[in-house]
């Protein structure tokens, strides 16, 4: 495994992370700040810009008593300084004291910014079976 791939998945694995510990901070180091940050939470309309990106987050970790996230990766690929990892996110939370599970296929784009890879792209679409 090459030294930027390993890197990649460790600011992959950061973002499910944060995402599981409902951590706003962790969250912001994982994101690149900019406007040309996007975001596609599933059923959601397009986020554009870390403004609105974390405005989404901290909704969602209002709103989510608890989550769980395995990742099944697809592909990790890297393309000078933009690497991306398609993989299939295994949800399960609870929601007003029931387990609810669902499956999303997603995409998590990031760009080598200052020497450190940042996300600047997640959309997660379900998958109806």
């Amino acid at each position: 495994m090459t030294d930027q791939r390993s890197e990649i998945l460790a600011v992959n694995e950061a973002f499910y992370r944060a995402f599981e510990k409902k951590d706003i901070e962790a969250m912001s180091g994982v994101w690149s700040q900019g406007t040309g940050s996007f975001c596609v939470h599933p059923g959601w309309n397009l986020l554009r810009g870390w403004k609105q990106i974390r405005s989404s987050w901290e909704k969602i970790f209002k709103n989510t008593p608890y989550i769980e996230i395995n990742r099944d990766i697809v592909s990790c690929e890297i393309r000078g300084n933009i690497a991306y990892i398609v993989l299939v996110e295994n949800v399960m939370q609870v929601v007003n004291g029931k387990r609810m599970e669902a499956q999303s296929l997603a995409t998590n784009i990031f760009e080598l910014l200052g020497g450190k890879w940042y996300l600047i792209h997640h959309h997660a679409s379900p998958i109806v079976r």
